[in-house]
This record gives C-alpha cells, structure tokens and sequence, in this order.
C-alpha cells in the first residue's frame, strides 16, 4: 500500500474569524479564530455587544432629550459620545454581517 503525503495547506476552520467588539493596539481590529462558538471569548464578546448596544440606544434616548436646549460644551461632548456609540453599532453590524454571510 502506497502512502499519501501529508497536506501542508492549513484546514479551514468551519466559521471563519469573528470581528470582536474591541480594538487591539494602535487600534486594529481583533478577530477570534476558534471553531468553538460557545467559548469564554465568544460568550465576552457577545456580552459586550449587547453592552454596547444597550448604551447606544441610552445615549440617543438622551440626546433627544438634550438637544433642544443644550450649551454648546454639553453638544460637543454629547457628539464625541454617540460618534463613539456609532462605531461601536457598525463593529457589531460588521462582525454580525460576517457570521451571516458564511451562513449562505
């Protein structure tokens, strides 16, 4: 019998990489690499775009609340939070879009 060589290719994961709802150093993005969608990691991630979420809804719950009759200063400080809000939402969008469009 006649044996086979090994494969060098790497084998692919049955899901790919996972966008995670934070950044990594000077602000790239940090992806999960696991087959295990269950994991501690996974389970963090999603509790932190469920987090993420809740507070964006807060804070534009807020914001309706404020900009009628806001000093400058709060506007601005209120416009630095919901740009935060913002691509924290479009992170998890992202990552989300990810994860559905390997399900087709």
């Amino acid at each position: 019998m006649r044996a086979e060589p090994e494969s060098t290719e790497t084998p692919e994961l049955p899901h790919g990489p996972r966008l995670l709802p934070w950044s990594g150093q000077e602000g790239k993005p940090c992806y999960l690499i696991s087959d295990n969608h269950g994991g501690p990691v996974s389970r963090l991630a999603d509790a932190t775009e469920s987090i993420q979420l809740g507070m964006g809804a807060e804070l534009l719950a807020h914001a309706r609340e404020l900009l009628p009759d806001t000093p400058r200063g709060e506007l601005r400080f209120l416009a630095e939070r919901l740009t935060e809000a913002l691509r924290d939402a479009l992170r998890v969008a992202e990552s989300r879009g990810q994860r559905l469009s390997r399900l087709n």
